[in-house]
Formats: C-alpha cells, structure tokens, sequence
C-alpha cells in the first residue's frame, strides 16, 4: 500500500480504495483513478481473492485489516471496487472509525457525474441515476419492513414507502423531461443536415483523447454559443489528462473542405457500469447513434488485451442502434513506437480492420485522419439548375452557396444557371426552392 504523494493531503478527503476479485488479480488503478477524478487522495488500497461474502463483501479477517489500515493511514472514506448491497455497507461501516464512510464503484462514478455536470440534461441524468440507484435498495428495506423480519434495521417502515413512491414518482418526471430535450436535440440535429452538414461523432472509452482530437479537428468557430463550451476548447487551454471532462456533449465545426462537417463529443465509456447508469445517459450517446460516421477513438498506449476488451464492449453498444460507418482511431501513438504500432494494429485487425493512428496532441498524421472522414461520409452529388430571373433568385443562389460548394454560376439575362455539388439533402431542397420560383410574365 503506497500513499498518493502526489496530491495535497490537506485539501482532499483521504480514501482507502478496496477491491475482491473471486480468482487472478486485484487490479486497482482504475479505482484509485477514479477516486482521484472525484478529489480524493488516496492512502492505500486492501485487495482480496476470494468468493463474495454476503454480508461484507470482503472475509471477516480481511474486514478487520480494512478497520485497521483505516485507522492508520487516516483515511476518512473507505472506496469500494465492488457494488455493494446496503446491508454490506452498513455492516462494513460497522467496524469501521466513527465517522468513516463506505461507498462503492459507482457511488463513486455518480459522484463524479455529478461534479462535472454543468447543463440542465447533464443534471437531469445524474440525478436519475442517483434515483435508480437508490430505488432498489429502498424496495428492498420496504419488502423486509413488509415482512416485519428486520421492523428497526435502518429506518424501516412507512417512510421507506413513501421514499419509494417519491423516487417513481421523480423518475417519471426526468424522463419526460429528457424525452423533450432530446426531442428537441434531434430537431436542431434534422436543421443542420437539411442546412448541407455532416455529422460525425466521436465514441469510446474515458481518457482516450476525444477531447484532444475534437479540439484538434475543430475551428475556432464556436458552433452555437447555446451549447456547452468544454474547457478544452479553448484555444490556450491544455487538455486534462483526467476521467469525465466531458459528461455532456460538445459539438464544434470541423476544418473538412468543401464539406460542411460537424464534429460531436460525448460522455466516455467506462468499465462495467451497471445497466441502470448506461440507461440513464443513454440520450448522450444518441447524438453517436443518430450520427452520419462515428470515430471509436481508442489509447493505442494501453496494453493491447486492455485495448481488445474496450473494442468488444464498445462495438457491443454501438452496433445496437447505430447504422452509420464506424472508424477506429488508434489515438497517442506519440507514445508508442512504430514497432510497438504495428504490433498492436495486427493483433486487433479483427476488431480494427482498417484504423487511422494519430497523435490528436502533436497533431501526427491528422491530414490522414481528415481524409479518412471524408471518404466515408455520404457522397456528395452534382447538381445543375436553370433559375429564372426573379425577386427570390438571387436569395436561392445565395442559400446554394451557404449550403453547397458552387463550381459555376452564370447569369444569363433572363436565367440563372448554377452548377454545385452537395449533400442530397441539399440538392433536393435547391430542386424543391427552385420549383416555387415563377418566371415574369412576358
């Protein structure tokens, strides 16, 4: 057990993080990273293997050197890798210091959500997976309170009824709500295409450097000063080697000539989440689902079965509803070698037939990657109209040139006649526009 040195103990809570694993390896980094995401410094870590006990998690002796590695690193939160059952949490909070509290895996990630959440959708979606979190566990107090087999264990009783109530009631609630902001999402998501955009999204895990790319990708042109402005956007901000910058998502116009490309970044993936959390934040990923190319940007930096078994699990969520093309993106190959690179790029070729490796922060082979969305995005058509010479002609040549790369015009002196290539979208709006006009009488 190594203490965090490098964190400032006198502004973070102190945390134990503890993990049992039935057989192989405790792995603890992504727990302690977790906790750091979240604030806190992490003093030492107490792992077991052994099969689940049902009443602490972890084995009687094992729960006593817990209390006891509590006491001497002074640590004021005990983290567990594990879920935890209520009846674990107030058993193991037992036999620990006055004041010590336990929480699990996804207590832990709730927190986080929570302090990155900024939009009123990011909000909504922490505080109902707080609330799915929390519902089973007071039905499970009120189903013992029925069966009067615990009548004083941890508040139950008539409250607990009117909690759980409560808590569908609030459910209910959110999910109208975030229905009508996705509704309205989709609506602004139809307006972009039907303007000539192409929408790509960016998917994959927590810290594999969407932001960097997106950021990388992007003009300085914000989008719409409505949306959230992600701190790595700006232009003198440096990108935040942490979990969870980004809960919401970010959309930014992306620097694709002739196209109109619109790039978006959403919450990352993390490593078994329950079904209710992915439920919860399942809007978030629509702007991936509902997306003309999706980008499944990858740390090519992490050991390749770590790298396969992200593969898997994302494939496994975006093939659910997603019909657009996906392209892997083997990100940070600034810290691999070339050998190291193309080892790994054979090993996942099942998974990755075909990827595109870049450094999105040195800006290493990006031009490759810019190609790459180019050619799997819709074609563009040609298109080539005779307008007649009225009031609302030139505001038509006008809007074609906003929404479409124009190779020609020519005005005639009772005609216009452009020529343009566009996203077919666009072109039938033009052929439908272009019928409205009326030629002046003779």
């Amino acid at each position: 057990m190594t203490p965090d040195t490098n964190s400032d103990t006198d502004d973070d809570t102190l945390a134990l993080v503890a993990k049992r694993v039935d057989s192989g390896v405790a792995e603890t980094e992504e727990i302690t990273d977790l906790a750091r995401a979240a604030g806190y410094t992490v003093v030492g870590e107490v792992t077991q293997v052994r099969q689940a006990d049902p009443a602490l998690q972890i084995g009687e002796g094992k729960a006593t050197e817990l209390a006891e590695t509590v006491g001497r690193t002074g640590a004021q939160t005990v983290i567990f890798d594990n879920r935890l059952g209520p009846y674990q949490t107030y058993n193991l909070g037992q036999l620990l210091p006055e004041g010590v509290e336990v929480i699990d895996r996804f207590t832990l990630i709730l927190e986080i959500f929570g302090q990155r959440a900024q939009t009123r959708k990011a909000q909504l979606q922490v505080e109902l997976a707080e609330l799915r979190y929390e519902l089973p566990r007071v039905e499970a107090k009120v189903s013992l309170a029925k069966r009067d087999e615990h009548p004083g264990f941890m508040g139950l009783g008539e409250y607990d009824e009117s909690r759980e109530r409560d808590i569908k009631a609030q459910i209910s609630r959110i999910t109208d709500e975030l229905a009508q902001i996705e509704q309205a999402e989709e609506h602004r998501r139809e307006r972009r295409r039907d303007s000539g955009f192409d929408l790509v999204a960016l998917a994959g895990y927590t810290n594999a450097g969407k932001s960097t790319l997106l950021r990388r990708l992007a003009r300085d042109l914000e989008v719409d000063e409505n949306e959230e402005r992600h701190p790595d956007l700006d232009p003198t901000a440096e990108s935040q080697d942490k979990l969870f910058t980004t809960l919401g998502t970010t959309t930014r116009r992306a620097d694709i000539e002739p196209r109109n490309v619109l790039v978006t970044d959403t919450v990352g993936f993390i490593s078994n989440l329950p079904h209710w959390l992915v439920e919860s934040f399942k809007s978030t990923l629509d702007s991936v689902y509902r997306a003309d190319l999706v980008l499944l940007v990858v740390d090519v930096s992490e050991p390749v079965e770590e790298i396969h078994e992200k593969l898997v699990t994302s494939h496994d969520t975006l093939y659910e509803r997603n019909e657009a093309p996906i392209v892997t993106v083997l990100n940070k190959i600034d810290r691999v070698s070339e050998e190291e690179l193309a080892e790994k790029r054979e090993a996942l070729s099942g998974l990755a037939p075909n990827p595109v490796a870049v450094s999105a922060r040195e800006g290493n082979d990006v031009d490759s990657l810019l190609e790459r969305i180019d050619a799997e995005l819709p074609d563009w058509e040609e298109e080539h109209l005779v307008l007649p010479m009225t009031d609302d002609t030139m505001s038509l040549v006008s809007w074609i040139h906003d929404h479409a790369t124009v190779d020609d015009v020519t005005y005639g002196d009772d005609d216009v006649v452009i020529s343009f290539q566009a996203r077919p979208a666009v072109i039938s709006r033009a052929r439908s526009r272009a019928s409205e006009l009326q030629a002046p009488e003779a």
